[in-house]
């Protein structure tokens, strides 16, 4: 589950982490109000940062963040961006629509020292299965083409799970970014803190680009990303609550509701699988027949009519389907079953428009192709996987 910027910062401030403090709404009005309070003593000519509240990066490169150099200027520049379609590498060119900004004071304040931006991230490295610290020099909007004309400039460090971040691991990433005496005791314990919100709220990855250092050398998160495994949200009521399904494809709104694991994609075969690894197995097998996968689905390991009609209806809404291919392997709940599901699902659908191919496998699978062949129903089934591609292929044909 992604977070907006001020949602992020909100968490890091639960765990002692300095941030740029900021007003959000989605009115104007209120925005404009809010903002003379961002300096001790308002006198109009304060410079502020007005930035889009969207699930993507790469904000300041489409026009989602700006600096206002007035409280007049202020308003013009939050006018144009509230409502705005904006459109970044990660957003498709579709774009999102921006429907709540957050405005900061400028954190390039004078003082005895140069302000410097940097980048600092903590993610898992899915590859050794250990969360990864990633930092950098030169934080700030170009950090991709950083990483990729100047690789020796990004910092790598792996956690071991059993005993944690280590003072250090924190005191050397800190020595190859540069920081030395006091500013070195603000990194490390700003990294410990930033390592603690990471695991407390169940992170798969939390962001901070940039991490100044201001120009009286304490360092704030002046920007944050967040992403909350989906899977420990049980443990995270409230920042489920916190979910802001605007920007969500509505398919997968209303799969989540049903309990179903489904991510839309751009292809002509809709796909139901039980598991995750069946499910990418599946789409390989899709692609091998001439196809292209529609969605990821996962229905569980305890499909039945509900959740296959759910499955069904889901898949049926997205007018790029062709045909669709059901592959089940009948561990935990048996194949049978999952056949009269289908069959079942199928007549209270009524009128399928698209072929179906249904691959039963494991407990009871010949009961589930017998009752599969025999329903008289636009259904053929298949044993093999690669049976299973050879049908949809001559489905697609």
């Amino acid at each position: 589950m992604k977070l907006h910027e001020y949602q992020a910062k909100a968490i890091l401030k639960r765990y002692g982490i300095e941030v740029s403090e900021g007003v959000v709404s989605d009115n104007l009005e209120e925005i404009m109000e809010k903002s003379k309070n961002l300096y001790p003593s308002f006198t109009g000519n304060e410079i502020y940062v007005v930035k889009a509240q969207v699930h993507a990066g790469g904000r300041g490169k489409g026009g989602g963040v700006k600096i206002a150099k007035t409280y007049e200027e202020l308003k013009t520049v939050a006018s144009n961006i509230l409502g705005m379609t904006l459109v970044t590498p990660q957003t498709g060119p579709k774009g999102v629509i921006v429907r709540k900004i957050l405005v900061t004071p400028d954190a390039f304040y004078p003082g005895p020292s140069k302000p410097k931006e940097y980048y600092l991230s903590i993610t898992l490295d899915r590859q050794i299965s250990r969360d990864v610290i990633i930092a950098s020099s030169e934080g700030g909007m170009d950090i991709e083409e950083v990483a990729q004309k100047y690789p020796e400039k990004i910092i790598k460090d792996h956690i071991d799970p059993v005993v944690g971040l280590r003072d250090f691991q924190a005191r050397k990433i800190g020595y190859q970014l540069g920081f030395e005496g006091n500013l070195l005791k603000e990194f490390v314990n700003f990294l410990k803190k930033l390592y603690k919100a990471y695991q407390g709220a169940d992170c798969s990855l939390v962001e901070i680009n940039p991490m100044l250092k201001t120009s009286d050398d304490k360092i704030i998160a002046l920007d944050a990303k967040m992403d909350i495994e989906d899977n420990a949200l049980f443990r995270q009521k409230e920042y489920e609550s916190w979910r802001d399904t605007s920007e969500d494809e509505p398919l997968e709104i209303e799969a989540r509701e049903h309990g179903l694991n489904y991510i839309k994609l751009d292809g002509n075969v809709g796909c139901m699988v039980n598991g995750a690894g069946l499910a990418m197995a599946t789409m390989d097998i899709i692609k091998l027949s001439g196809g292209e996968p529609a969605n990821f689905l996962d229905v569980g390991g305890g499909a039945n009519a509900k959740t296959v009609e759910a499955g069904f209806r889901i898949i049926l809404k997205d007018p790029n389907v062709k045909a669709i291919l059901i592959n089940i392997f009948g561990g935990i709940v048996q194949c049978d079953r999952v056949a009269n599901g289908v069959v079942e699902a199928y007549k209270n659908i009524g009128n399928i428009p698209v072929p179906i191919v249904v691959r039963l496998q494991g407990t009871n699978a010949d009961k589930a192709a017998q009752i599969i062949n025999q329903s008289g129903l636009n259904v053929v089934s298949a044993i093999t996987l690669a049976e299973a591609a050879q049908k949809v292929k001559q489905v697609l044909s």
